[in-house]
């Protein structure tokens, strides 16, 4: 049985177009997305790519790499890009193979910076802080702390070179890629030094090459690991700078002296491979031995002495000189100069040797204690004036010091020490001498006392002695009066002027007025003299009493004083 014909539906032409219309909106490009185009033209420079949209867009072949550049690229071929803008102003598409790269990069960036693994890329270009680095279409910042574990101060040798680098962060929306080369080169040194340093053992004897010197020692790589050869451990004798010694690149052997697992720190030693010469060195160089050595080093507390090699001694400042206080060693002696020194201390232990530069040479001051005794005369020149005296340069280069308090019998010391400036040359008595103490006692005002006592001894000066002077000086407390053929100054106070308390005024008296006095006072070690006119009124009263008679007589006192003035005038 034959069944009717099904009723078909009617599409109707407004229908066809909705639904063209729809087919369109569902597979349109979209702003802001890789899609695949082919290529339908290449003019100049450009190639005219077809992504299925109303128009083509033109790309500059240089974003295609070498393949736009080597003429490889050709009509037909399928390529990816990135639509930035679906019509400009001129109606065409704007295509980006540039921005498809980065964007296809991104995204297998991001996929390998969540796995940890390492990227590959060429450093390109230098910016402030670093350098940007090309990774595959993406370009990253690699900061320059990040190029390697030293500072490299020559990066031309890694420039535009295919290397693996670590992504340290990504940022998308800034666009921002930082990376890092020195964490791929410690991840690989750490491998290879757990792996080395599990194979050293202290005591072990190994070669390595001087990768770095500094001031303080020598980098020694042992095959991918580095030791560290202190200044110290590369030899016995002293090293001032380890390029004394060592060049980079050469090849020595060391021994292993630590190694520390957990921080991969291991100290090496030179000086451990040949025998100590500090043993017995008790017997080498005994206390009070002298020695001849070379001056390796100065300092400001003294200067180093090599008695052979590996074996120093230190000659301190106060051991260099028995004269020359708080001057520079370097002003002593000088560096490679052989001197001759004195062992004064050895310490094994503490590898110590203290040695004396002066005890090798005449000590002046005991030879000057030698030559003069105390209270010897002696001459020099003021070296120097301080606040509490003079100092003296005497024979043998030594100084003697005149205190403050030596320097005058009747003035202050402040007072007394303006006389004198640098350069004088002056005498003074010797007080007393300390050879331990390198001291020497002078005194200036000692030898004035000393000409004091030999004028008044062959004066005859004396206490009770009779003399003629001369005034030198009146003031309201008395008279300054120097003693004929001396140069003793006298002083008689007003008390002492007249026996009659109406003639003491010292207003009687002028300048240059002659007149006799009794000497009351006189101290032979200050040379101290105190005259009385007083006191001779007084003795000759005396005098004419025991002459003339006594008052018992019934002569009264006036009645002998004029007979004995009588007398006087007579005579």
């Amino acid at each position: 049985m034959t069944q009717p014909n099904a009723t078909k539906p009617t599409v109707t032409q407004e229908d066809f177009e909705a639904l063209l219309m729809d087919s369109f909106v569902d597979n349109e490009p979209m702003e802001g997305a890789v899609v695949k185009g082919r290529i339908v033209a290449i003019e100049k420079d450009l190639a005219i790519i077809d992504v299925g949209l109303k128009t083509e867009g033109r790309v500059p072949l240089k974003e295609f790499g070498a393949a736009g550049v080597d003429g490889s690229l050709k009509v037909g071929d399928e390529v990816e890009v990135y639509i930035e803008h679906i019509e400009n102003s001129m109606g065409e598409a704007v295509l980006s193979r540039e921005k498809a790269r980065r964007e296809e990069s991104w995204q297998r960036l991001e996929k390998l910076s969540e796995a940890g693994e390492r990227v590959k890329g060429k450093i390109f270009n230098q910016v402030k802080g670093g350098f940007t680095v090309d990774l595959d279409g993406a370009t990253a910042f690699l900061p320059r702390s990040q190029v390697d574990i030293r500072p490299i101060h020559d990066i031309s040798p890694l420039m535009n070179v295919e290397q693996p680098f670590m992504i340290l962060k990504m940022d998308k929306r800034r666009g921002n890629i930082v990376v890092s080369r020195r964490a791929i080169l410690e991840e690989s040194r750490a491998e290879q030094r757990s792996e080395i340093v599990g194979k050293l053992e202290e005591g072990q004897i190994v070669e390595g090459v001087v990768k770095n010197i500094t001031d303080y020692g020598a980098f020694i790589d042992l095959g991918g690991i580095d030791g560290l050869l202190h200044v110290t451990d590369i030899a016995w004798r002293r090293v001032n700078n380890p390029a004394e010694v060592l060049s980079i690149g050469d090849t020595i052997k060391v021994k292993v002296i630590r190694v520390n697992q957990d921080t991969h720190r291991i100290s090496l030693g030179m000086k451990q491979l040949e025998s100590n010469p500090w043993e017995g060195i008790d017997s080498k160089f005994p206390l009070g031995g002298k020695f001849t050595g070379r001056v390796t080093n100065i300092t400001d507390y003294g200067a180093f002495v090599e008695l052979e090699p590996g074996i120093e001694g230190l000659i301190h400042v106060s051991e260099m000189s028995w004269t020359k206080k708080n001057v520079h060693p370097g002003k002593i002696v000088s560096t490679s100069q052989e001197v001759e020194v004195m062992i004064l201390e050895v310490d094994p232990e503490r590898r110590r040797i203290s040695l004396g530069l002066k005890q090798c040479m005449e000590n002046p001051w005991k030879s000057f204690a030698e030559k003069y005794k105390v209270g010897s005369v002696v001459e020099g020149e003021v070296k120097n004036k301080t606040e509490f005296g003079l100092f003296i340069g005497l024979e043998g280069e030594v100084d003697g010091m005149v205190h403050l308090s030596d320097l005058d019998w009747d003035r202050q010391g402040e007072e007394a020490l303006e006389d004198y400036k640098r350069g004088d040359i002056v005498k003074a008595k010797l007080l007393d001498i300390d050879v331990e103490k390198e001291r020497i006692s002078l005194g200036i005002k000692q030898l004035v006392a000393d000409t004091k006592v030999e004028q008044a001894d062959s004066s005859g000066i004396h206490k009770g002695a009779v003399v003629t002077g001369t005034v030198k000086s009146v003031s309201d407390n008395g008279i300054e009066v120097e003693i004929a053929d001396t140069d003793i100054v006298a002083f008689i106070r007003r008390a002492d002027l007249s026996r009659d308390r109406a003639e003491q005024r010292p207003d009687r008296f002028a300048v240059g007025d002659k007149l006799d006095a009794r000497v009351t006072q006189f101290d032979k070690k200050t040379g101290r003299t105190v005259l009385s006119i007083k006191a001779l009124e007084i003795a000759e009263e005396k005098e004419a009493v025991a002459q003339y008679g006594s008052t018992d007589s019934g002569a009264s006192l006036g009645d002998i004083l004029g007979a004995a003035l009588k007398g006087k005038q007579e005579k």
